[in-house]
């Protein structure tokens, strides 16, 4: 009973949180109901002031939920098999900022050379193969490290270290950016190969690339990065060799390195990129196709997206949640 003592403030402070996100999600809603008739009403300047009071309440809301959603990863679930399709090897995602009423799911199959996206309306569909449209990249992809991202997808070129953005809607390339030094075509890749030099992810945080230089010796480099105009803001050498890891994606900052892509793997190693300090740690996790080729983490549904030896899959977190007061 005295170990749980201790929990009893954190509580509290949830709580608090809580209760203030309630308020502030029912002041944003009543200033932008009333805020298209208030311009009607109002001069330019008195406008202009309203909008600005609306856009901090919707920052001090974000800051709050960001506060109480993110945590340390401390356990995955068993696996969920959504469907069993394609090659060994490929990627599928959801948009990780869509509002919750887009469904969409995204489906590439295949490493490398591949062009053709499937896009589904659903889950459900998707579960069914059915229901879906089709995308021709202009460019040929690499890997499997791709995501959607605010309605474009994020992917290595076939053949280069150049990152490309695709606009979904436009069904054209919004930006292409060459990845200085990065290593490409199998220079290094994750232990299973694949052209899996260049992965990206999407975190609470926004949107990162993980790869390797030779300036970096082979170990894993993070870099966080601008999505409109895919130059890199900050980067992180974490020290951690990328041939000896599995796989890896990014929680609330924090990159998680599987040791292995085969049975028996676990999350060995975590960076946390806001103090730039790591840790060894021992999470398992059920790899019930014995060969992963594609994970990564989705922050608007909680989940760790697989692709597992022809198998999309999907795992729920388990996050340990530190909620610190503005006085700590």
């Amino acid at each position: 009973m005295n170990e749980l003592l201790p929990l009893i403030p954190v509580l509290d402070q949830y709580k608090s949180d809580t209760k203030m996100i309630v308020q502030l999600k029912e002041e944003v809603r009543n200033l932008s109901g009333v805020l298209l008739a208030i311009q009607e009403e109002m001069g330019a300047y008195d406008y202009e002031e309203l909008q600005q009071r609306v856009l901090l309440l919707e920052a001090r809301l974000h800051a709050c939920m960001q506060k109480l959603g993110c945590g340390k990863l401390t356990g995955v679930s068993n696996p969920i098999t959504i469907r069993a399709s394609g090659s060994r090897f490929g990627a599928w995602m959801t948009d990780t900022m869509a509002p919750s009423s887009d469904n969409r799911v995204w489906y590439m199959d295949g490493y490398y050379k591949g062009r053709r996206v499937l896009e589904y309306r659903t889950l459900n569909d998707f579960m069914k193969g059915q229901n879906f449209v089709q995308h021709l990249l202009p460019h040929p992809w690499a890997g499997t490290g791709h995501v959607v991202y605010n309605g474009s997808l994020y992917y290595n070129k076939y053949q280069s270290n150049i990152v490309v953005k695709y606009h979904f809607r436009s069904r054209s390339v919004a930006v292409q950016r060459s990845l200085n030094t990065a290593g490409y075509n199998n220079t290094f890749p994750y232990s299973w190969g694949g052209f899996s030099d260049i992965d990206f992810m999407v975190d609470e945080n926004g949107l990162w690339a993980v790869y390797t230089t030779n300036q970096n010796a082979g170990n894993i480099v993070v870099s966080k990065m601008d999505p409109l105009t895919l130059e890199i803001l900050k980067t992180w050498d974490t020290g951690y060799p990328k041939r000896s890891a599995g796989e890896s994606f990014m929680i609330c900052g924090t990159l998680y390195v599987t040791n292995s892509h085969l049975a028996g793997a676990k999350i060995y190693f975590a960076y946390y990129t806001n103090t730039s300090t790591y840790e060894y740690t021992d999470i398992p996790f059920h790899n019930q196709y014995s060969h992963i080729s594609m994970l990564d983490y989705n922050p608007r549904e909680r989940v760790l997206y697989t692709w597992n030896n022809g198998h999309q899959v999907l795992y729920n977190v388990t996050l340990f949640h530190v909620i610190k007061t503005s006085g700590e």
